[in-house]
């Protein structure tokens, strides 16, 4: 059946802060300046709201290093329990991404993902470092994978940099999450698409100062910011198979004929394959894969790799 979840992305530039205030006020600058990006989304009522990577972090041009580690000290959790109240005032899951010191005195490059109850349901630690966030700045590789089960979906976490690592890809694609989020500095380009289309998954990407995009399964910006508003809300449609064209085609006609607009089959073109919605209060895409003996993408694509290594049948 239907499962609609609307998608806010805020990409603004970091706040410039100057480093000589003291650390409340430039706590109390950050929390205004969040304050204001938030009224932005959420009167479109978003079930989830992505910030992006580093959100609290003053734009370290006019803040350096120790400056900031400071201002962190000082900062501990207090800008996380702002965005935990906005999330249960306005009954939202919020991603929030940060630099978090660690009991033994390291940093992590973490988002905390807060529910709709203003509580702390996941974290997940940034994998993929650049070379100089770790030699410079002390901050520790993760190593976990974490799928972050929403009352909407299932959804998987990605930093910045780790877009460009397979190691964490092949992990997340054989999870098969309906979304992923991604908090950043980088836009990522291709890779956006890349991802979703390897997971098949939605992919929603908050990008400072770049612009925030929401990728469908099939690897198509659904929605994206501009470079006069840095920020996106789009309603998408978590209940969806993709399927290549090859044997299912012929089954299309007769899906369509049976429940019209309650399906949906787009085909992006070139792909070979489509994403089959349901908008049916009644049946789910699952239930039209199994009523008319639909074979997923994935299933396809394994049982063209056994044919190719049965006995016999490649070259020598």
């Amino acid at each position: 059946m239907a499962n609609y979840v609307t998608i806010s992305c805020l990409g603004p530039r970091p706040l410039a802060v100057p480093a000589d205030v003291s650390d409340e006020e430039a706590i109390a600058r950050m929390i205004a300046h969040w304050q204001a990006q938030l009224v932005r989304v959420l009167p479109d009522r978003p079930d989830l709201i992505v910030l992006p990577e580093a959100c609290d972090r003053p734009d370290p041009l006019g803040f350096p290093l120790e400056r900031r580690l400071s201002y962190y000290r000082a900062r501990k959790d207090r800008i996380r329990d702002f965005f935990a109240d906005a999330a249960r005032r306005h009954g939202c899951y919020i991603v929030y991404p940060a630099h978090v010191e660690a009991d033994d005195g390291m940093w992590l490059n973490e988002l905390q993902l807060i529910d709709r109850m203003g509580g702390v349901t996941g974290v997940y630690v940034k994998n993929h470092l650049t070379p100089d966030e770790h030699a410079k700045t002390n901050i520790l590789y993760g190593r976990e994978a974490p799928i972050f089960e929403c009352d909407f979906g299932r959804v998987a976490p990605a930093i910045c940099f780790d877009l460009n690592f397979e190691e964490l890809l092949r992990r997340y694609a054989a999870a098969k999450p309906d979304l992923i989020v991604f908090p950043s500095m980088y836009h990522g380009g291709l890779m956006q698409g890349y991802w979703a289309y390897a997971c098949r998954s939605y992919f929603a990407g908050a990008v400072a100062g770049a612009p925030c995009t929401i990728v469908t399964p099939l690897g198509e910006t659904a929605a994206s910011s501009t470079n006069y508003y840095s920020f996106i809300t789009a309603r998408v449609n978590l209940d969806y198979v993709v399927l290549h064209i090859d044997e299912n085609d012929a089954k299309f006609p007769a899906i369509k004929r049976k429940y019209g607009p309650s399906v949906v089959i787009h085909d992006p073109g070139y792909l070979g394959c489509v994403l089959l919605t349901s908008e049916s209060e009644d049946v789910t895409a699952d239930d039209i894969v199994a009523e008319f003996e639909l074979e997923l993408l994935d299933d396809y694509f394994a049982r063209a790799d056994r044919s190719r290594h049965e006995p016999g049948r490649m070259t020598p």
